[in-house]
């Protein structure tokens, strides 16, 4: 028996079982539900050409994760966190503004309203219908209510699912992320829990998926309570692969986009310096040799981040339950996070 047999689940572990339970279909019902909003933000949008995406933690990885989408789609996107934008703001004139916060109810949510008004343009995103945020902006409300463990899981797949009703309102095809969220694939994560057993901490890295390479290191910080972090894959190349070695876990994110021959070329590198590499992959491509592949079905954009996140999250948790006694118990922080 193994180590995560052998003792009982921890509570907050458990709460989080409870969230990934559900995500699919209330991800499903909050894309179903989110239509009437969506259009007004897509039509905001339309007008202004200009986005800027503002959160906090999971909600500014989502935001990351889905700013090169809007920047395929035609529209100039940044993605900042929102204690970036309250201390050197960005201008707001001629920009759409979605504020992303799960709760409603982060301190930076409530000091920036009450320090800027927002805009005409600005929308919320949410999990909270009663909340701040929801009470003070137009917003897209996901469905299932207020997410209850500590690190974020189904609310990252519902705001996802928001967007998802953005873009559909924008024009572009929602079917293909619609399949995955009906069918999700379910993948074998024991050889990529096994291949990081032995290592003291794990980088994330992607490319055009940077943002759920982020959504995953704050997780794994969060849960395992090691410094795991995240680096574009640019940014690793340059100067950060000194710290590489087996001790090093390394997990890449490539989907079936035109920066997938990057992510690649990291892989090759990154098994060369003997550290551990696990690669989600929805490129369609070859395996790269010496590393663990998950393999997904081909997929880019939205269906591709539906399709690695369960999964990637799944190995989150498995690789925090080994490490900690009572994972997924914050013994630091708060699941809101009411002071700046």
């Amino acid at each position: 028996m193994n180590m995560t047999t052998e003792k009982s689940r921890p509570a907050g572990l458990a709460a989080i079982d409870r969230e990934m339970a559900r995500q699919h279909t209330d991800a499903i019902a909050s894309y179903e539900s989110a239509g009437e909003m969506a259009a007004k933000a897509a039509a905001s949008l339309k007008r202004t050409g200009k986005l800027l995406l503002l959160g906090m933690g999971g909600s500014h990885a989502v935001n990351r994760a889905v700013e090169p989408l809007y920047r395929a789609a035609g529209f100039d996107a940044i993605a900042l966190p929102l204690s970036e934008q309250l201390g050197q703001p960005l201008s707001l004139d001629g920009r759409t503004v979605f504020v992303t916060s799960q709760s409603g109810e982060s301190a930076e949510v409530l000091r920036w309203f009450d320090e800027t008004g927002a805009n005409a343009d600005t929308f919320g995103l949410t999990l909270e219908g009663g909340s701040f945020l929801a009470r003070t902006a137009p917003s897209l409300v996901g469905a299932g209510g207020t997410e209850l463990a500590f690190a974020a899981t189904r609310s990252l797949t519902v705001t996802f699912a928001l967007h998802l009703a953005i873009f559909a309102a924008l024009g572009e095809d929602p079917a293909a992320a619609l399949a995955v969220l009906g069918a999700p694939q379910s993948l074998d994560i024991e050889p990529a829990l096994a291949a990081l057993a032995n290592v003291a901490t794990v980088v994330t890295s992607g490319r055009r998926l940077q943002g759920v390479a982020e959504a995953l290191a704050l997780g794994l910080t969060e849960l395992s309570r090691r410094p795991c972090f995240s680096l574009e894959g640019g940014q690793l190349r340059h100067g950060p692969m000194e710290m590489l070695g087996p001790s090093i876990g390394v997990v890449l994110f490539r989907g079936q986009d035109a920066t997938a021959g990057l992510v690649t070329a990291m892989a090759v590198s990154a098994v060369e310096t003997g550290a551990p590499v696990i690669v989600f992959d929805s490129s369609g491509e070859e395996p790269v040799a010496g590393a663990v592949t998950l393999p997904f079905k081909p997929a880019s954009g939205l269906a591709a981040i539906f399709q690695l996140l369960p999964v990637a999250q799944s190995l989150m948790i498995a690789f925090a339950d080994a490490r900690v006694e009572n994972a997924g118990t914050p013994v630091r922080s708060t699941k809101i996070t009411r002071s700046e």
